[in-house]
C-alpha cells in the first residue's frame, strides 16, 4: 500500500506552485474517459432507432452539440481544480488580460456567441438547404463557431457562424418540402404564343422530378427588344440539384421548340449608315 501512495504521489513536475503528480495525470485521464463516454451514452440515447418522429435529426443534433460543450467546460474547470486552479481566482487576476484578448478575438467570440444562437434557437438544422452569401449549401454541422456545409459541387465549405446570422439567408427547407422554380426564355417575334406556352407546359410535363403539375405555369412576360419573353414556373422537391433539373427542363424545351419550329432569336441590332455626299 505505501508504494502505491508513493507511485500516486510521485512527482512529474512541477509549474509555479502547482504540482503534477501520477494521480492527478491518472485524474485528468479518467475525467476525460469518464466525459466521453458518457457523451457516448448520451448520443445513443437521443439517436436511437425510434418511430417517434416529433423530434428531427436536426433538432437532437442542437441539443447533443449544447450538451457536449456543457460537459466539456464542467470537465476542464473540475480537472483546473484538481491541480489547485480556482476558477474565480484565475478569471479575475487576468482581468486584464481577458479585455485584450477578448479585443483581438472579438470576431471569434462573435461566432462563438452566433453559435450559440443557431443551437439553441434551432432556426437552422442540420440537414438544411441554405443559400448563404450566394452559395447554395446543405448544413452538415453545426459547431460553436462554425458551421459545415457542402455546395452543389460536393465541395465542403466550413462557414463562420456570424455570417449566417448576421447576413441574409434564404433557408430553402423550411417552407414545405416542394419550393417553386423559373426558367425564362424568348423566342422570335411572329411565333405563335399559344404554342409556346403549351410546349413549354408539355417541356415540363416530362420531367419525372416536376411536382404538383397541375400547377404548372407558362407566362408571355415581357417584349423584349429581340424576343418574346416567357416564364416556366414548376414545382419541385429536389432543391439541392436544382440546377440539374433546370437544364435537363431546357434540353426538353430545346428539342421541342425544333420540333415546332419555334425560333430562339440571337440579340439584333440595326445599323444604319450615313453616306457623307458633300464630298
Amino acid at each position: 500500500m505505501d508504494n502505491i501512495n508513493e507511485i500516486l504521489n510521485f512527482e512529474l513536475f512541477r509549474l509555479a506552485e502547482y504540482t503534477f503528480k501520477v494521480y492527478t495525470l491518472g485524474i485528468f485521464i479518467l475525467t476525460i474517459v469518464v466525459a466521453r463516454l458518457f457523451l457516448w451514452g448520451i448520443k445513443k440515447l437521443l439517436f436511437r432507432k425510434t418511430t417517434d418522429n416529433a423530434v428531427d435529426h436536426g433538432s437532437l443534433m442542437a441539443i447533443y452539440q449544447i450538451i457536449k460543450y456543457v460537459i466539456w467546460v464542467v470537465a476542464l474547470a473540475y480537472m483546473m481544480d484538481v491541480v489547485g486552479i480556482k476558477i474565480t481566482v484565475l478569471v479575475a487576476g487576468s482581468a486584464a488580460l481577458l479585455v485584450g484578448v477578448g479585443l483581438g478575438l472579438q470576431q471569434t467570440f462573435n461566432d462563438i456567441i452566433s453559435g450559440i444562437i443557431l443551437l439553441s434557437e434551432r432556426s437552422i438544422k442540420y440537414g438544411d438547404v441554405l443559400e448563404v452569401d450566394g452559395e447554395v449549401v446543405r448544413i452538415q454541422q453545426i459547431g460553436l463557431r462554425t458551421s459545415q456545409g457542402i455546395n452543389r459541387d460536393s465541395i465542403t465549405m466550413i462557414i463562420p457562424n456570424s455570417l449566417i446570422t448576421t447576413s441574409k439567408v434564404i433557408n430553402w427547407s423550411h417552407q414545405s418540402l416542394k419550393t417553386r422554380f423559373r426558367i425564362d426564355v424568348g423566342v422570335a417575334y411572329g411565333s405563335d404564343v399559344d404554342l409556346v406556352l403549351n410546349v413549354l407546359k408539355e417541356s415540363a410535363l416530362e420531367h419525372e422530378e416536376v411536382k404538383d403539375r397541375n400547377q404548372l405555369e407558362a407566362r408571355l412576360i415581357n417584349f423584349g427588344n429581340s424576343s418574346l419573353d416567357f416564364q416556366l414556373l414548376f414545382y419541385s422537391e429536389n432543391v439541392f440539384r436544382i440546377e440539374r433539373i433546370k437544364s435537363d427542363i431546357r434540353r426538353i424545351i430545346d428539342r421541342k421548340f425544333k420540333e415546332n419550329n419555334i425560333t430562339i432569336p440571337f440579340p439584333q441590332v440595326d445599323l444604319h449608315i450615313k453616306s457623307d455626299n458633300t464630298k
